[in-house]
């Protein structure tokens, strides 16, 4: 008998790209409005720019792309410990934020980040 192991752990990551010396953009929407700890890039990668952006055990990087084009339906999915206040804090900025009630029970949006990268908030408690 065969036995599958669970190749996956978690995700230590994932990566959304930005135009170039943006940093500053990503810094105030991730860690700014968002909430998120910006962490030190090592030495050798902090020299192609970005940012990289933590919480919990979620990681966001936030790299230069020359040619960049925007995550428009690719996207991070992040539970949210409290939605209802950061779609709130997210609201009184003007960040646009797109309900979805097409899965039952369950709480959810979408907004873009300054650049135009899609990404879903859920909320922790289902409805």
């Amino acid at each position: 008998m065969l036995v599958m192991v669970t190749p996956f752990l978690a995700i230590d990551h994932i990566q959304l790209a930005m135009p170039s010396g943006e940093e500053e953009t990503a810094r105030r929407f991730y860690s700014g409005l968002l909430g998120m700890e910006e962490i030190s890039k090592p030495a050798e990668l902090a020299k192609r720019g970005g940012c990289w952006f933590n919480s919990g055990v979620v990681q966001i990087h936030v790299g230069v792309e020359h040619d960049f084009r925007a995550a428009k339906k690719a996207h991070p999915a992040l539970k949210c410990a409290d939605y209802e206040g950061l779609i709130s804090r997210l609201c009184a900025v003007d960040v646009e934020v797109t309900r979805a009630n097409d899965i039952p029970g369950v709480r959810r949006c979408h907004i873009h980040d300054p650049f135009g990268n899609r990404i879903e908030l859920i909320a922790e408690e289902p409805l």
